[in-house]
């Protein structure tokens, strides 16, 4: 599903994203700096009702938040601001995660857009492993938690690439991975096919 600046690969099973894709440049984030957040979550309509996450799966759940995975901070418009606030957008984030370490790695993505040459590709989403696996954490009707987040940066102008998997939990930002090991430890391929000339920042 395409927004004006995301797009997401939904699980109707889940209930969540599997990876929300942005592309971004420094003059994008420039503009995004004006815009105003305005919270307005809603349940995405171009998904069938019984297959999606509604505000009251995230109602009474305390120590959750509804974790963007293409952040409001990354928005250009006020259109795009209010596209981030989907819930197709969003999985179950533990507060703790997303406004602390997780709150540091979107922030140090955008400091990197700022600085770079031309467009810069971010994957983000949930990973489901160990108890987490199978639906076996859930909130409301059946929106899964995620064990773990991920987000992989690539510089499409000097080829590097970096990831980041923090738990879904209280946590510290570690030194990033390169892209071989985000592919060994996600599955996610998505890189595949581009010349990945550099690995770490």
């Amino acid at each position: 599903m395409c927004s004006d600046q995301f797009a997401v690969l939904y699980s109707q099973t889940s209930k969540t994203p599997l990876i929300v894709v942005e592309r971004l440049t420094s003059v994008q984030l420039r503009q995004a700096t004006r815009q105003e957040r305005t919270n307005a979550f809603f349940p995405d309509p171009r998904i069938p009702a019984s297959s999606r996450a509604e505000l009251t799966d995230f109602k009474d759940q305390p120590g959750i938040d509804r974790g963007h995975q293409a952040p409001a901070g990354d928005a250009v418009s006020v259109r795009a601001m209010a596209q981030s606030f989907a819930l197709s957008n969003m999985v179950a984030q533990a507060s703790s995660n997303n406004r602390g370490a997780w709150s540091k790695v979107e922030s140090d993505v955008r400091k990197f857009v700022l600085r770079a040459r031309g467009n810069v590709f971010v994957y983000t989403g949930p990973l489901f492993l160990g108890d987490h696996a199978n639906g076996n954490v859930i909130i409301g009707r059946s929106v899964w938690v995620p064990s773990h987040l991920f987000k992989l940066v690539y510089d499409e102008a000097s080829g590097r690439s970096w990831a980041y998997i923090l738990p879904n939990a209280a946590a510290s930002v570690e030194r990033p991975m390169d892209y071989a090991t985000f592919v060994a430890r996600t599955g996610w391929r998505v890189l595949d096919g581009l010349s990945v000339t550099g690995s770490l920042r």
